[in-house]
């Protein structure tokens, strides 16, 4: 059938904070967490089906779950990918394009990956842009099992003991989606304090983590990782994003103290919407609703 577009409602009281309306009833609580241990890798990735590098470079490490940032120039030959799109059905608020396929190699801008266990089999989640061999600067969700690590590269990462992500069923979107759990703990030599978060649709993402960690008194956290959507998008230079599915990957975040000495979120990202457009920058506080989900690690300092 014809994509139909989710239905959009502007939260009453707060002009320009946007929910959607998702296929499946709303949990109460709308921050999924597990706290483990954790640490900072550099990991050496061999050509191949980029889930089996993946999988191999964190093998030896004995983490759970692992969260990383993709290398600018990161390349991928051959290289498949889909792009947020509206939805034929009303199963789902968003849903997929069809699968891309482009032609040589290409390289990788900037992104991000959450790597967890789906089925009982190693599995990534990963968004990013990238330049393709003709040119094309495009962006969206990288297919695992399509996807191939054309030459060695090196990136950082950080694993998580105790904790991690397992894709299940999430009945609110409708979605098979990574979500935070308790995990058996292994050989490692993890050290600080992490937490393995996953926020639901419809909450702002500054106010969610900035309340998550004031609860736990954490003065100051990192953000690592971070892969997932938004409602459109609202940047701290003024700049919008109207088109409401997109596929969005962290670049860089943390929470801390403020000048009034409450905690406040900063975050920058890189996006792509579903009618191809593309922005990167830093994001508005308190105008940026998750659409579907949003993975990432927080680190404790």
């Amino acid at each position: 059938g014809e994509a139909r577009p989710a239905r959009l409602r502007p939260r009453t009281g707060s002009p320009g904070v946007r929910t959607i309306e998702q296929p499946g009833p709303a949990e109460p609580e709308r921050i999924q967490w597990a706290e483990g241990r954790g640490r900072k890798l550099t990991l050496e990735l061999k050509p191949g089906l980029l889930l089996d590098a993946i999988t191999d470079a964190f093998a030896a490490q004995g983490f759970s779950s692992r969260v990383l940032r993709l290398p600018a120039g990161l390349a991928l030959a051959p290289f498949a990918y889909v792009m947020p799109a509206l939805s034929a059905t009303p199963e789902h608020a968003a849903f997929y394009s069809e699968t891309f396929r482009p032609d040589g190699v290409t390289r990788i801008e900037t992104g991000a990956l959450t790597f967890g266990e789906r089925d009982g089999a190693p599995f990534f989640h990963g968004h990013a842009l990238w330049r393709e061999a003709d040119g094309r600067h495009s962006g969206g969700h990288i297919l695992p099992d399509q996807s191939f690590l054309a030459e060695p590269v090196t990136v950082d990462a950080v694993g998580v003991d105790g904790a991690g992500f397992v894709a299940s069923h999430d009945p609110e979107t409708n979605f098979k989606l990574f979500m935070p759990a308790a995990r058996p703990s292994g050989d490692t030599e993890a050290g600080g304090r992490f937490f393995v978060l996953r926020l639901r649709p419809n909450r702002d993402v500054f106010t969610a983590l900035e309340d998550f960690c004031a609860e736990r008194d954490i003065a100051h956290a990192v953000i690592h990782g971070g892969v997932g959507s938004t409602i459109g998008a609202r940047f701290a230079d003024g700049r919008s994003i109207e088109p409401f599915a997109t596929e969005i990957a962290i670049t860089a975040g943390h929470v801390a103290p403020g000048a009034n000495g409450k905690l406040e979120a900063a975050l920058a990202i890189a996006l792509v919407d579903y009618t191809g457009g593309m922005a990167q920058g830093a994001l508005a506080r308190g105008e940026n609703p998750v659409l579907m989900t949003l993975e990432l690690v927080l680190e404790a300092q």
